[in-house]
């Protein structure tokens, strides 16, 4: 099996693990989720370079921190898969005393996860200061964060965007997942955004776009485009052009699924459009 295929497999599984995490306690956030399983799929099982063990400090491998942490049903699922911890956990996702929260959290030590993440706006802030411990340890590996499009209303995101190229985090990749969809419409309706690679831009950022999102090819391309960036005096921003809902045909471009669960009849049809390729849980 090429290793393209084998990715393209592992994301079909994600799609079946967040339909049915969502279905199941009927609540969550399928629609970022489903839109970022190919990203997640290529950084943990291709492009991050990780420890075999888990250990919060981190020294000595890549780290990923997930700011937009709503989309915990296609993180959840890829640490799982992944190995940090029992894919049969992946039931228990928002039930009472379960440490898969709706929203990721430190407090119950799941493997995998570095920081708390639900207020948005926070994630990009801990990602430069984490970034900035490596170099003050001399650990040359990278630090990887994913932001929503939508969060990048959150005035904190634009004090760090500018603190991060000011103090030269060049070992720091921060990754917008950028479908134009928030919780109430279209970010362009809520509140625009602009011209976002110009913005990043202007605060001395270098940025790349990768057109195809849900691409594992180009995003594979992507990510080392990104990778080559690093260690040049600034940090770098990847514009990921994504789809929500992808891979589920009827909750595709549309905000309608960004925080609402598929019915037995919706599951069925989501699960059927997605093959089951290493067994659910």
């Amino acid at each position: 099996m090429s290793n393209t295929q084998h990715l393209q497999d592992f994301t079909k599984q994600v799609r079946r693990d967040i339909l049915r995490m969502v279905h199941a306690v009927n609540s969550g956030h399928p629609g970022g989720s489903l839109g970022c399983a190919e990203f997640f799929t290529v950084l943990y099982q291709h492009q991050m370079k990780r420890n075999a063990g888990f250990d919060m400090n981190g020294i000595g491998e890549d780290l990923f921190f997930l700011s937009n942490g709503h989309i915990s049903p296609v993180f959840y699922s890829v640490l799982a898969r992944s190995g940090y911890f029992q894919v049969s956990e992946l039931a228990t996702f928002r039930k009472l005393n379960s440490r898969l929260q709706g929203h990721p959290t430190t407090h119950e030590g799941l493997p995998g996860i570095r920081m708390a993440s639900g207020s948005l706006g926070q994630g990009l802030s801990v990602s430069i200061g984490a970034a900035q411990a490596k170099k003050l340890n001399k650990d040359n590996h990278l630090v990887y964060a994913l932001l929503g499009d939508g969060e990048l209303q959150e005035g904190q995101n634009w004090e760090a965007i500018m603190y991060a190229s000011a103090k030269k985090v060049d070992n720091l990749i921060a990754t917008v997942d950028f479908n134009g969809q928030q919780i109430d419409g279209s970010t362009h309706d809520v509140l625009s955004l602009g011209n976002l690679k110009a913005k990043f831009e202007a605060f001395d950022w270098d940025v790349l776009e990768i057109k195809e999102g849900n691409n594992i090819d180009a995003i594979i391309a992507g990510l080392e485009d990104a990778k080559s960036r690093t260690g040049k005096g600034k940090p770098v921003c990847i514009l990921l052009h994504t789809v929500m809902g992808n891979g589920v045909d009827f909750m595709m471009h549309t905000h309608a699924w960004h925080g609402k669960a598929p019915n037995d009849d919706q599951l069925a049809t989501g699960l059927a459009q997605n093959a089951e390729t290493l067994g659910d849980y």
